[in-house]
């Protein structure tokens, strides 16, 4: 570990990432390795996630290729000086912000999309001019050796370099002097990565997850809701950091919105899900029985069918819960949905409150004052009105979390700025001097300052 870091430092010392052009051609390199390894990938998702062909491609892999295209179209407008304002007590000058590279960074990714949540943030990396150590989940070992052949046999590890690392070595990695570190996962691991980067005052960004709302009020159009509710809970078996971890329906529409779920869950997947070649497994037995155990309290709506040998578990509406329950109590990341009724819209925003922040929080409605109320006086990370986890494919919104949630965003133009320093810079001329700042002070120059500051 002591040999990739310091001959990263060696290689970022060079100044050989800071032109554009060197940046654009990794970028598009990147790309064309990505899409010679396609098969690849998708096959070794599928023996990680049970992950379809398709779902595959659209999901981890057009997503990637997508940004990278992103990136290269407007990494030039983004590297630009920026000049700001320059008061007058300044002038004659000007003001300027530089986007300069912190230089070696650790990418550290989750297992439930692990190429995606590594790539993004490499594409990040990689525009902003740092070299980079990644490092996928070894909860996906399939997935982890592509990635790891992707880059090691084709990027110089000065440069960029893919390891493997157990729970040992992490924390080797973890003491490492790096100028970022940007990490996907679990709050448990989180903490244990910025207590480590603290030690270095290392800047950290921190994508996490939590127990994401959805709320569905009685002006909802029920049908679109329940069919993007389902779809959105039941990709990749529910194991989503962004997906809804809870229904919050007004009472009056819970028999008609659970019934309609449960009529996309059959269109969507047929009698038997299990039989689907379109729905997921449970990423190892651990996550498995896990899942198992929340389902044990509340009453099943439908759904609950396992498979152990298989990890398999059904999409499964859950009614009849309270706070106290155990799947209440922590972050699903699974095809459970507990369906929670409310009277009035001020009830739910009151529980919610009480509640860590949320990485995301969706709500369907039709009513302005719901809609206002809601996103105002509710902290998340991110959302959708009347949608569910698509904020995450638009490249001009920032992505990341509040609070317990996770801290710092990215993906386009804020994956840039996210493993960049902002370097700001004042440039006098030499053309003038006043000299009331200089001393003897007096009251007479104090005058003229305030003059000048407008007060």
């Amino acid at each position: 570990m002591d040999n990739i870091f310091h001959h990263q430092r060696l290689f970022f010392q060079t100044g050989v990432t800071l032109p554009i052009a060197f940046r654009l051609t990794q970028l598009r390199k990147l790309k064309s390795l990505i899409q010679t390894h396609e098969s690849a990938i998708v096959q070794a998702l599928h023996l990680d996630l049970h992950k379809a062909p398709q779902e595959a491609m659209l999901h981890e892999i057009l997503l990637v290729l997508k940004e990278i295209d992103f990136a290269i179209k407007h990494l030039k407008k983004w590297s630009r000086v920026r000049k700001v304002p320059t008061p007058f007590f300044l002038w004659p000058g000007r003001s300027e912000i530089h986007f300069e590279p912190y230089g070696c960074t650790l990418i550290i990714g989750p297992w439930n999309y692990p190429f995606l949540l590594l790539m993004s943030p490499l594409i990040g990396a990689i525009s902003a001019g740092n070299c980079a150590v990644i490092k996928p989940s070894e909860l996906a070992p399939h997935t982890q050796q592509v990635i790891l052949q992707l880059i090691n046999q084709h990027f110089s590890p000065d440069y960029l370099m893919a390891i493997a690392a157990d729970a040992e070595q992490m924390s080797s990695l973890l003491a490492e002097k790096f100028d970022y570190i940007f990490f996907t996962g679990g709050t448990t691991v989180g903490k244990i990565v910025m207590q480590a980067a603290a030690k270095q005052l290392t800047p950290v960004t921190l994508e996490l997850g939590g127990k994401s709302p959805c709320i569905v009020d009685e002006t909802a159009n029920l049908d679109l809701a329940a069919r993007r509710i389902m779809w959105a809970k039941t990709i990749n078996a529910g194991q989503v950091c962004i997906a809804p971890d809870y229904v919050y329906v007004h009472e009056s529409c819970k028999e008609a919105l659970v019934n309609k779920m449960q009529n996309v869950l059959h269109q969507f997947y047929g009698d038997d899900p299990e039989k689907s070649p379109s729905y997921g497994r449970i990423i190892n037995q651990a996550h498995f029985a896990r899942l198992v155990r929340l389902m044990q309290k509340g009453t099943i709506l439908c759904g609950g069918k396992i498979n152990a040998a298989t990890r398999y578990i059904s999409p499964t509406l859950i009614h009849h819960l309270t706070w106290e329950d155990p799947i209440m109590q922590e972050e699903i990341f699974g095809p459970l949905l507990p369906i929670l009724t409310y009277q009035k819209i001020d009830e739910v925003i009151h529980t919610i409150q009480q509640q860590p922040k949320s990485l995301a929080l969706y709500l369907f409605t039709h009513d302005q004052e719901n809609e206002h109320k809601v996103l105002t006086q509710l902290s998340f990370g991110n959302g959708c009105v009347n949608d569910c986890v698509v904020q995450i494919t638009q490249l001009q919104l920032p992505f990341g979390g509040v609070g317990a949630s996770g801290m710092g965003q990215y993906h386009g133009q804020y994956s840039f700025e996210t493993f960049s320093h902002r370097k700001s810079l004042y440039k006098k001329s030499l053309a003038i001097e006043f000299k009331l700042e200089y001393p003897p002070l007096s009251d007479k120059k104090l005058g003229w300052i305030k003059r000048l500051f407008n007060l």
